[in-house]
């Protein structure tokens, strides 16, 4: 009998695939919509940025006019102390909060929500930014990071401005272990060895000698043993039309 493989390991709940997330410092995401917020603007305060494990940007709390504090992902241009506004009315500034209906086309902006108040889902990552195309009936016209395109709820709010850390993919890590304590900090799994790399006992793709009817699909509902490599890929492709 081989070892569990690693798709079967995850779930048990050691201590050798869990994030420290004793760590982090808050969930960045909007604070819940109010009338404020849609007829005029509310007035904020950036009171500190600081660095959270994991996470690739930094983090900046942000203190609102009515005592209410949350955090979120800091845009390029923003320092310590700046004073920004949120709502309909706020000017097209970096680091100003306004609903994706009152932004001209051709603005960048980052940490776009998908729904109203979902508290911001889309260009979060360091140096990622989304751009306005076209305001329409149907909603707000968005160009992802991927290049998609999407029409979006006007109401959904956004920062104006590129997500800081664009830099960060550039520097080299040079130190294996300065990618191991990375990787633990989002919880990931490092190094990774490549099933072809193991015996046959140790995982499903095992062993150096290839064999050439072995079919590397699994189903949906495979067990975790076999659940590996190219998971319900049957169905891939564009379906054809009946007649």
């Amino acid at each position: 009998m081989g070892k569990r493989i690693r798709v079967q390991r995850r779930g048990r709940g050691g201590p050798t695939f869990q994030a420290s997330t004793q760590k982090r410092i808050a969930p960045a995401k909007y604070p819940p919509i109010n009338k404020e917020q849609l007829d005029g603007t509310i007035k904020a305060k950036i009171e500190t940025i600081t660095h959270e494990p994991g996470r690739g940007s930094p983090l900046a709390k942000i203190k609102l006019e009515t005592n209410q504090n949350y955090h979120f992902i800091v845009p390029e241009g923003i320092y310590q102390g700046q004073k920004i506004q949120i709502g309909s009315q706020a000017p097209i500034n970096i680091g100003n909060v306004l609903p994706l209906g009152n932004i001209p086309e051709g603005t960048m902006i980052c940490g776009i929500e998908l729904s109203p108040g979902d508290g911001g889902k889309i260009a979060r990552s360091s140096g990622t930014y989304a751009t306005i195309v076209a305001q329409t009936p149907q909603g707000t016209m968005i160009k992802f990071p991927s290049g998609k395109t999407k029409y979006v709820n006007n109401l959904c709010r956004a920062t104006i401005g590129i997500v800081s850390g664009a830099g960060r993919h550039e520097k080299p890590f040079l130190k294996a272990g300065e990618k191991y304590h990375k990787k633990k900090a989002k919880g990931h799994k490092y190094p990774r060895t490549r099933g072809r790399a193991m015996v046959a006992a140790a995982h499903p793709y095992g062993s150096s000698k290839k064999g050439g009817r072995k079919v590397t699909t699994v189903a949906r509902g495979a067990p975790p043993g076999k659940k590996v490599g190219l998971i319900a890929a049957r169905g891939a492709g564009k379906k054809k039309r009946r007649r």
